[in-house]
């Protein structure tokens, strides 16, 4: 039992009211199932016959009496799905209900800086638990909860009696016309009458007055409707705000503890706690109900997936390259009978190459600078057209970022093996993991990459993966940048063309193009990337979402759908993915889902609905890398790091348009600040002329305009002049590189 209990009327609220500490139990393990604590004083600690008040006799009690003390007392709050149910000192006074932190078990500091008020518009029962009950302030629900029934119906009884007495106005009565408004035209007749004027002129004169205080009154009621209306939406995109940020704060800390532990770990720990975990959801669930009812069993939760210790290796950690490995050396490969042994082997006779696992060190201190300032004279514009400080960016490439999304390529290496193999299911649930994978690197990125120069190119020759990768910026306006990547048994390509918005406290970016993949048998996917926005570019922790349908259409028996689903405040599980692979006919085959930050896993069939009964027939495709031993302030991954890389060699090679050898990124990289800002402003006022070059007819060099599909093709001929070292043809877009920079 909390040491504050029963209910009592007001004392001084303005004066810190300190308690008497008495023993209290141990936190619970679940917040679903904590104690909760009685109603409480507001004065000092209560003797054991007080605390013996009964229900009937606060029900005895006058209205005037309830409205005039006021009653105050410690109910649970629901704070987030980290915080779960925390105590708080909650006040209902002159209509009005006030709540405050309780700070230890014996203080309870009562200031106006730490109240939070509110008007009661509507009250609401729980349904599965009698000690619960909600209150919506029009703008937000707050979830409350009491030690006992009695406790509960009490503070019931006077919230209703209070919002009886002191009713809160609708939007709609606040935004009604007012009829009852008069105006008095008496002192203009006097007026115009000592002018001399006939009695028609002024009647006249009196109708046209009349008609322009209408006019004006009209005019008014729509200027108060639109005010009522942007304070309305204001507060509630406040609130939704507050709640979403402390969701993804906690989701992004369990994550991170989760991906710490060894795997066998976080095995054993989902095992036990999993009958636990499934009835403390349930009531988190309805601690957040909405006010329609929807039939659970129809909802497919991917929590209840990713919670179960039965899944079943597919095969995807079988193959892990030299920059997502330990120091010690690659992964031990897991060993599962259904994987054929041709997929076990797939990527075993790749090279090792030693790649670095840390950026250098920082020569100076970075400076801050004021993103709002920044923002707020560019809401609005298109991102790409915005000139922003170095302090912004990381130190790759929008060209090394199409690359970056290819760091999980073995997929499609095991894709290429099943379809060998005539697994054509399996090969599409390999294509949807990799179209999927390409979103992790986004996750805790903060920073947004350089904006290629019109010409600007990027080559990544990786043997250790089997590959080789270029990209060129086909486009300045609109900015287009295309891609070829050549792996073992498939070819990649595409353009992107990315619209990009400020609107203050996010940003939109809404990719455009299409992606194809082929394989060497000459089956084909395509699909379009989803929608991402960036939030909280103002204040709290910056964080994307991804949110869309992605739709993977072959040209042979299987297409898949894949749903990205967007946060919502009450979500339990953000970053959600669901998707599903029909054949011909429309029947489906599979169902997909995880996190795109995390992994994905599948089940033969249509098991949207099922729960966890499918869990146990869920296996794994694929599975972020752990993060890199030396962490960045650009939070970049293992693969990340070693883009910008290099290595020996590699710079007689490069031809003089490739990013590794643009300046303001180099010197970003070594922690050079200054310089870099030097050289982005220097840059950026070169490429002013980018646009006067295309409307010259300016043409990419690598690739060319397919007229069929109006997208840009690889032509070939990049690898064949690397060869021959034979950059004629290159020209020199980054003007003069000083040369200390690249050795």
């Amino acid at each position: 039992m909390h040491p504050f209990c029963c209910v009592s009327e007001i004392s001084d609220p303005d004066r810190p009211i300190t308690f008497t500490p008495t023993p209290m139990p141990a936190p619970p393990t679940s917040p679903a199932r904590a104690p909760h604590p009685p109603l409480s004083n507001g004065h000092d600690l209560l003797s054991s016959s007080q605390r013996q008040l009964s229900t009937v006799d606060l029900r005895e009690v006058k209205i005037n009496d309830i409205v005039g003390s006021g009653i105050c007392g410690v109910l649970y709050k629901w704070v987030n799905y980290g915080k779960g149910w925390r105590p708080r000192w909650f006040v209902l006074q002159d209509g009005v209900v006030s709540y405050y932190k309780i700070h230890g078990p014996d203080k309870i500091t009562v200031s106006l800086e730490s109240e939070k008020g509110f008007k009661v518009s509507s009250i609401r029962e729980s349904r599965s638990d009698d000690k619960r009950f909600s209150i919506f302030t029009g703008t937000k629900r707050l979830h409350l909860r009491a030690e006992t029934r009695e406790d509960r119906a009490a503070w019931m009884d006077a919230l209703q009696a209070v919002k009886d007495m002191f009713p809160r106005m609708s939007n709609s009565e606040l935004m009604a016309p007012v009829d009852n408004v008069t105006m008095s035209t008496e002192k203009l007749r006097q007026r115009l009458l000592e002018e001399g004027l006939n009695e028609a002129a002024i009647q006249d004169s009196e109708q046209i007055m009349r008609g322009e205080f209408a006019t004006l009154q009209s005019q008014l009621v729509l200027l108060k409707q639109k005010h009522w209306m942007l304070i309305d939406t204001l507060r509630q995109l406040e609130t939704e705000k507050v709640d979403l940020e402390n969701t993804v704060v906690d989701e992004s800390q369990k994550q991170s503890q989760e991906r710490g532990a060894s795997s066998k770990t976080k095995q054993d720990k989902s095992s036990e706690a999993s009958p636990s975990d499934s009835d403390d959801e349930n009531d988190r669930g309805d601690a957040a109900e909405d006010e329609t009812d929807e039939d659970e069993n129809n909802f497919f939760d991917t929590r209840d997936f990713l919670s179960s210790s039965s899944f079943k290796s597919s095969g995807s950690e079988l193959r892990l390259s030299s920059f997502s490995s330990d120091d010690s050396g690659l992964h031990p490969a897991e060993s599962d009978e259904d994987i054929d042994p041709a997929v076990k082997a797939v990527g075993s006779s790749f090279p090792l190459v030693k790649r670095r696992k840390r950026l250098p060190d920082p020569k100076e201190k970075e400076k801050g600078v004021s993103l709002w300032s920044m923002i707020k004279d560019n809401i609005g514009k298109d991102l790409t057209k915005v000139c922003l400080p170095v302090y912004f960016n990381e130190p790759i490439s929008t060209l090394q970022k199409c690359f970056e999304e290819l760091e999980y390529s073995y997929l499609l290496d095991r894709a290429n093996e099943w379809g060998k193999l005539g697994n054509s299911l399996m090969r599409i649930l390999n294509v949807a993991a990799f179209a999927v994978s390409g979103y992790a690197c986004t996750e805790g990125r903060a920073c947004k990459p350089f904006n290629p120069l019109l010409g600007e190119t990027y080559e990544a020759d990786f043997p250790d993966k089997g590959l080789r990768f270029f990209s060129e910026k086909v486009s300045h306006h609109p900015m287009i940048v295309a891609c070829h990547c050549e792996g073992t048994g498939w070819k990649l390509w595409g353009d992107s063309n990315l619209k990009s918005k400020f609107w203050g406290r996010s940003i939109q970016l809404d990719p455009v193009g299409i992606l194809t993949l082929e394989f060497d048998d000459g089956e084909v996917f395509q699909w379009s990337k989803v929608t991402t926005s960036i939030y909280n570019l103002i204040l709290g922790k910056l964080y994307c979402e991804h949110y869309g349908t992605m739709r993977i259409q072959g040209n042979r028996e299987y297409s898949c759908k894949l749903k990205f689903k967007e946060q919502s405040i009450i979500d339990r599980t953000p970053r959600q993915v669901q998707g599903i692979v029909q054949d011909r006919s429309g029947k489906t085959v599979a169902t997909l889902f995880g996190k795109w930050d995390e992994s994905m896993h599948y089940v033969s069939g249509d098991c949207l609905g099922k729960g966890k009964d499918a869990a146990s027939e869920a296996r794994l495709l694929w599975r972020r890398s752990k993060p890199p031993k030396f962490p960045t302030r650009y939070n970049l991954s293992r693969f990340a790091i070693t883009l910008n890389e290099l290595t020996p060699g590699l710079k007689e090679k490069l031809p003089p348009t490739d990013s590794r050898l643009r300046p303001d990124q180099r010197y970003l990289e070594n922690g050079e600040f200054e310089k870099a800002n030097a050289e982005k402003l220097r840059l950026e006022q070169r490429q002013r002329q980018a646009r006067k070059m295309q409307e010259r007819g300016w043409k990419p060099r690598w690739f060319a305009k397919d007229k069929e599909t109006d997208a840009y093709r690889f032509v070939g001929g990049y690898w064949e002049a690397r060869e021959q070292a034979n950059w004629d043809a290159c020209p020199d877009i980054f003007g003069q590189v000083p040369a200390e920079i690249l050795d």
